[in-house]
């Protein structure tokens, strides 16, 4: 087992831009994709509370770029647990672009961080990130995280 949630991707000619290379919005959708992959595959119980009163706050998305990709390049979108509060998980994301050769490049690095928040929209709180999302990160924690005991 890896220390990284991975989702694959084949670019498209929608998510380039004139130049040819892709648009930089792309990889903060990838990242949502991967984040809600995760939630499908490791925390469905989590998605179920969604539909309820959970809600999970984007506070923060950053990405770095290295290198440039295009139409048709393989991805992967690694995904690993950099910090987890009571209420709060901040998520760590590596691009790397994987060639027919076998070879990977990291063409960019990505931070999302959430909050979990209950409550209806006009008085809404912070919550606990839930028991079932704790145990399906733990095995994705970076080692900063495992040394904080998650």
């Amino acid at each position: 087992m890896s220390d990284y949630y991975e989702i694959r991707h084949t670019v498209g000619f929608e998510e380039t831009n004139l130049v040819g290379n892709v648009y930089y919005v792309n990889y903060v959708r990838w990242q949502g994709r991967c984040r809600e992959m995760f939630l499908k595959e490791k925390a469905p119980a989590v998605l179920e509370e969604v539909r309820h009163d959970l809600k999970l706050f984007t506070l923060k998305v950053e990405c770095e770029f290295f290198a440039e990709i295009t139409a048709f390049d393989e991805l992967s979108i690694r995904m690993r647990l950099e910090e987890l509060t009571s209420t709060q998980v901040q998520f760590a994301f590596d691009y790397v672009h994987l060639t027919t050769d076998g070879e990977e490049r990291l063409v960019a690095r990505g931070r999302q961080r959430i909050a979990c928040m209950r409550g209806p929209n006009t008085a809404t709180v912070p919550s606990r990130v839930p028991e079932q999302l704790r145990e399906a990160l733990a095995p994705y924690a970076t080692a900063a995280v495992n040394g904080k005991g998650v």
